[in-house]
């Protein structure tokens, strides 16, 4: 098992750890800053900084799967390639130190963000996702057409107005009494703890409540210039709002 501690602090950008194991698909460690690929959101990268003060770097950050292919409690740290001496020095109970991208790991809880608040300005189920650190994207369940300019001025004033941003979480019978907390169409909140975690966007004004499994910024202002680069008529049914840096 994993111990994830992105869940409870987005904001960590290194802790120490010690290697499980290693295979050919990536190194699982006992506790991680790194965020596994997941809700659409893009998987973390960065470095395990040895105890010879060698730096392996990692390119992707991924679920660790079962042989039915499920999810299990495990993350894989993805190597880049072409470190095999590197790799062949390490040996599970190693000590490393696992250590994020920080910068594009904030791109990529901004654009996050982001899309809580365009779920907000955009009432329609979501079918789709994808969280990368250059754009964002949301297809949106709908029909009626979508203003670019309108959507860009809606989510500058989100930002502006720094509503704070808070993790909690509530029981699986909560959520099943409330199911249109759950905005996603293709992505179902992860069960089996009991609780599910939810993500809060304002305190005066509810701006957004649902669960997610993400990281976020801990206030909106810290968001900056996000805007509507495109809208795409994906279907019949199916608007995709595409969002990129200022």
């Amino acid at each position: 098992m994993t111990d994830d501690l992105f869940r409870t602090d987005a904001y960590l950008r290194e802790c120490e750890a010690r290697i499980l194991r290693i295979d050919e698909s990536g190194i699982v460690l006992d506790r991680t800053v790194f965020y596994p690929l997941g809700g659409g959101q893009a998987g973390d990268s960065g470095v395990l900084a040895l105890a010879d003060g060698r730096m392996l770097a990692i390119a992707d950050t991924r679920k660790a799967k079962d042989a039915e292919g499920k999810p299990t409690d495990e993350i894989l740290h993805v190597p880049a390639p072409d470190q095999a001496d590197l790799l062949a020095a390490l040996k599970a109970g190693d000590a490393v130190t696992a250590r994020l991208d920080w910068e594009r790991r904030h791109k990529l809880m901004r654009f996050h963000t982001s899309t809580h608040l365009l779920c907000h300005l955009v009432p329609w189920p979501v079918n789709g996702c994808s969280i990368t650190p250059e754009y964002a994207r949301l297809d949106f369940h709908m029909t009626d057409p979508l203003d670019k300019d309108a959507l860009t001025a809606g989510l500058a004033r989100l930002v502006g107005a720094a509503h704070p941003l808070v993790v909690g979480a509530i029981t699986d019978a909560e959520l099943d009494a409330n199911p249109a907390l759950v905005k996603s169409m293709s992505v179902q909140p992860p069960r089996g703890t009991g609780t599910v975690r939810t993500i809060r966007i304002g305190s005066d004004e509810q701006i957004d409540f649902q669960p997610c499994g993400g990281t976020h910024v801990a206030n909106t202002a810290e968001i900056g210039s996000v805007v509507v680069t495109k809208i795409e008529k994906k279907s019949a049914s199916s608007r995709r709002v595409v969002l990129g840096w200022a």
